[in-house]
Parts: structure tokens; sequence; C-alpha cells
């Protein structure tokens, strides 16, 4: 797994944090929990290549295909 990659789901957990404290304080209470989704979603994209690779790997090791 890539250094970046990790950089890239911290940002994105640090900007729903952020958001979601600004939302929270605002009274924007199901706002808050979409934008706290939002933000699972866009790192399980973000690491859907890397369970492809995964799965390929163990594949190749114990000569599935």
């Amino acid at each position: 797994m890539e250094l970046d990659l990790i950089f890239k789901i911290a940002a994105v957990g640090i900007i729903v944090a952020i958001l979601n404290l600004i939302l929270k304080k605002t009274d924007h209470d199901e706002q808050a929990v979409m934008m706290t989704v939002a933000g699972i979603v866009i790192v399980l994209l973000m690491l859907i290549p890397e369970i492809q690779r995964l799965f390929e790997t163990i594949q190749s090791v114990f000569g599935l295909w």
C-alpha cells in the first residue's frame, strides 16, 4: 500500500470531521450524518483498487485460477 493513499484517507477524514463539527454546531444533524456517510463511501471507493490487487495477489500465490 502506498503512503500517498494513507495521506489521502487521512485528509478525507480530517475534512469530514471538521465539516461534521460545523454542521452539528449549526443544528444540522441530518446533514452531518450524511456527510459522514459520504466520507465513508469516498474512502471505500479509494480502497477498491487496493482490495482488488490484494485478491489478485492471493489468487496468484495460491494458484486459484
